[in-house]
């Protein structure tokens, strides 16, 4: 098996750039399982799939200009990284069922195993992790951020 399994997409910020994310992980995800036998669970192509539309969607609707997505496999965990040009740092709004949209960064971390924030010399790089096996007995939970 290669050191790195990685894809890296750059968006320019149109319209049609969430899904083109999306249908790019599940491309990257197949790929992994066919090429290099890593399982990879129904569920976890479904979240990586929605935490890559959500991240995706806050990079283009808060930070002006280019992002970009990569994609990569760390042991059995799928890290979803996407930067933008934006250097404000995203902050989980508290828990409220009668706000309507701003639930992203909520639903990100809920699903993700791991979650951070970096600011970079441009912008800013977020990171969420997902399990791409199956968890057959219920222990994979949400976090918090790091």
């Amino acid at each position: 098996m290669p050191d790195a399994i990685e894809d890296v997409l750059a968006l320019d910020g149109d319209s049609s750039c969430i899904a083109r994310a999306r249908h790019r992980a599940v491309d990257f995800l197949t790929r992994v399982q066919a090429e290099y036998g890593m399982p990879v669970s129904a569920r976890a192509m479904d979240l990586t799939q929605l935490v890559v539309s959500e991240l995706v969607t806050n990079a283009r609707k808060y930070a002006p200009g280019p992002a970009m997505m990569e994609l990569r496999i760390a042991g059995d965990l799928v890290e979803v990284v996407v930067w933008d040009s934006d250097p404000v740092l995203p902050v989980a709004r508290a828990a409220d069922a009668g706000r309507v949209g701003q639930h992203g960064l909520e639903i990100v971390m809920a699903v993700a195993q791991g979650f951070e924030v970096q600011r970079e010399l441009v912008g800013k790089r977020i990171t969420a992790r997902i399990a791409l096996p199956d968890d057959p007995v219920g222990t994979l939970t949400g976090c918090r951020p790091h």
